[in-house]
């Protein structure tokens, strides 16, 4: 780790102009913010209240009534600014922006003299403060207000939320470290950890990355802080379900760097390995980045979706053991594959490694992606890789399971994690120090940035995923740093020229790492992008004996609008020849794939749930659809897992 810090480029450098990511860059502001604007202000019939804006102004004194919504309602307000944030630095909006300062005043108003900021624990809780750390959330709405305040301020300059949340993460380090008169406790559940790093970065105040230390610390340490807490007389449970509590659910079971396969609730999990990854770099701290790399190992081989999903019980919403995957009762929250990313995003940058950004554009062009509508007003919280809507039914196993998207939801965390995802989508695509350039991600863009202490202007051309072809043009005056390309793990054939000729450069980590002196260059990198068909580990349970069909980083599903019903008696040799379609016009335009299999049919005629005779397959045309875009057009069955044809 003696290498210097990789970071992204400022967003307001990174102008994205792609015909994949515009549909949803540009929903954002256009639609989906408004919306959820509109949402926050309980101004959308038929869809959950929720409250936040009001329970900000009844804490402000401004209005009356009874605050209403989940503990940690509070934290879709900040996602929300996050993302607006990050709106305004590729579409400037005026009328935007004074809404979200209006907002933030009231944040301001809302505040405690001392700087706490949660309208739950002010107001339900008559200013009983920091009592449940179990299941309370304060820290955890906390970090989403910082992450929001640095952002808000990186973009727009504005310092007005960044000095709120400073008071409050003041307040917070004054409360929390292993003083004798401070708290020794920690977050229930993670998000401050990462929150204060970045705080840390933009005000340069180190108590807040020693806070953050501390937090990841006292993880697992004994006695274990919530089981204690717990048994306390005037501790006040809030949600009954985890009155038999164990810290495996909150990643507290052992300490952090003794942790080395994923455990318990999945948005945590990824959330704190965030944190623990940021860490090791800023202390050096090699056993804790060993500990990330055997959690995010066991997570991509064994406890992940093809589909860049984790969490594979609705119960705690968490990881199981390995290989258990089920397909129908899976949780796959959005946000724990929005953890994910950024988990992965960072180990990249760490380890200067493309096999990290594989994992991130896996969840980004599938799973995250689901997770919003082509409209931008409607949204899954879990995504599963197989959907029977009749199955979908209130008190069952598969009630969570959705098979449209919905308004929002009562416990609403997934539609303003998506939003500010996308709108940072710029994040993920470049990651650079003065000496180095990382091409992470094929999005089309325009951007400036600082190599080798010299401006330069980057001007990336791509139409991938449809195609494998990407030309950079590096436009500086004598520039010395050193480029790295990332070979996909599905590029099939690749080259890579400089200004027409072969580049003479060496493959490291997965990055084709080209050393010169730039001045007005342009290089290209092609590769084929070749459908094929994958097969479960027979380990796998749940897909033992099947296949999916991939092309480059989208997984492929069947959907009934194209196949019809009874999807899981499709059965497919991984033999069988695809056709790839482009339709410019369905789905914001797709690569649509075509190819043969077979139908099991009954020819008995009876109706009971056993055949009489054995039944019989029969041919059929299938035509698969990016699992990003499912559910885009009318309700039906859904299927990624299909029956396998072994010789």
């Amino acid at each position: 780790m003696k290498n210097t810090h990789l970071s992204a480029i400022p967003l307001p450098k990174i102008a994205i102009d792609d015909s994949y990511w515009n549909r949803y860059i540009q929903l954002i502001p256009s639609v989906a913010l408004p919306y959820q604007w509109a949402i926050l202000n309980d101004k959308v019939p038929d869809a959950p209240p929720s409250s936040c804006l009001r329970n900000f102004r009844i804490a402000a004194g401004e209005e009356q009534g009874e605050r209403k919504g989940v503990v940690f309602q509070d934290s879709d307000v900040a996602k929300w600014l996050e993302a607006v944030a990050y709106s305004l630095s590729f579409r400037p909006n005026a009328e935007l922006e004074a809404t979200a300062d209006d907002v933030i005043a009231l944040l301001g108003r809302a505040q405690c003299e001392d700087g706490y900021l949660n309208t739950y624990f002010t107001l339900v809780e008559n200013g009983v403060r920091w009592k449940n750390l179990t299941e309370g959330h304060e820290l955890y709405v906390a970090g989403h207000f910082i992450e929001a305040a640095v952002a808000y301020y990186e973009v727009t300059g504005k310092r007005r939320l960044l000095d709120i949340m400073c008071r409050n993460a003041d307040l917070i380090c004054r409360v929390f470290g292993p003083g004798e008169n401070q708290l020794h406790g920690y977050p229930g559940h993670s998000e401050i950890e990462l929150a204060l790093v970045r705080l840390y970065h933009a005000t340069g105040t180190r108590r807040y990355l020693e806070l953050a230390k501390y937090f990841v610390d006292m993880h697992g340490q004994s006695p274990n802080y919530f089981l204690e807490e717990m048994k306390r007389p005037d501790f006040k449970q809030i949600f009954p379900e985890f009155s038999d509590y164990s810290p495996v659910y909150s990643q507290s079971h052992i300490p952090v760097r003794e942790q080395h396969t994923a455990e318990g609730h999945a948005v945590r999990a990824v959330y704190l390995y965030c944190a623990m990854a940021d860490l090791a770099q800023e202390y050096d701290d090699e056993a804790l980045l060993k500990a990330c790399r055997d959690l995010w190992d066991n997570i991509v081989t064994k406890r992940m979706y093809i589909t860049g999903s984790i969490g594979s019980s609705r119960f705690w919403e968490r990881f199981t053991v390995d290989y258990d995957l089920p397909n129908t009762s899976n949780y796959s929250e959005t946000c724990a594959s929005i953890g994910l990313a950024r988990f992965s995003l960072r180990m990249a940058r760490i380890l200067r490694d493309a096999s990290y950004i594989d994992v991130v554009e896996r969840a980004l062009y599938n799973t995250i992606r689901s997770g919003i509508s082509m409209e931008g007003n409607t949204y899954f919280y879990v995504n599963p890789l197989e959907v029977w809507p009749k199955r979908c039914l209130e008190d069952t196993s598969d009630a969570h399971v959705k098979p449209v998207r919905q308004k929002w939801f009562d416990v609403a965390c997934c539609p303003t994690n998506v939003a500010r995802t996308f709108t940072a989508l710029g994040q993920y695509t470049y990651s650079s120090d003065c000496d180095n350039l990382f091409v992470n991600l094929f999005i089309q863009n325009e951007t400036d940035c600082v190599l080798g202490e010299k401006p330069v202007h980057l001007s990336l051309k791509t139409d991938f995923p449809r195609t494998g072809k990407i030309s950079l043009s590096v436009n500086g005056e004598n520039v010395p740093f050193q480029l790295y390309l990332r070979i996909p793990n599905y590029a099939e054939n690749w080259s890579v020229c400089v200004n027409g000729q072969p580049a003479s450069g060496t493959l490291e980590k997965g990055f084709y790492c080209i050393n010169r002196v730039w001045n007005c260059d342009t290089v290209t990198l092609q590769f084929d992008l070749v459908p094929h068909f994958v097969f479960a580990n027979p380990c796998v349970h749940a897909d033992s004996g099947k296949l999916a069909l991939v092309r480059g980083p989208e997984v492929y599903c069947l959907e009934e609008t194209d196949n019809g019903k009874e999807l899981t008696s499709v059965f497919v040799s991984g033999n069988a020849q695809i056709t790839e379609q482009w339709d410019g016009e369905l789905l914001g335009g797709t690569m649509l794939l075509h190819f043969d299999g077979f139908r099991l049919f009954d020819e008995s005629g009876a109706a009971n749930s056993v055949c009489t005779k054995q039944p019989v397959l029969k041919p059929v045309k299938l035509t698969a659809v990016p699992y990003g875009s499912w559910g885009n057009r009318s309700k039906g069955e859904m299927l990624v897992w299909m029956h396998a044809l072994l010789q």
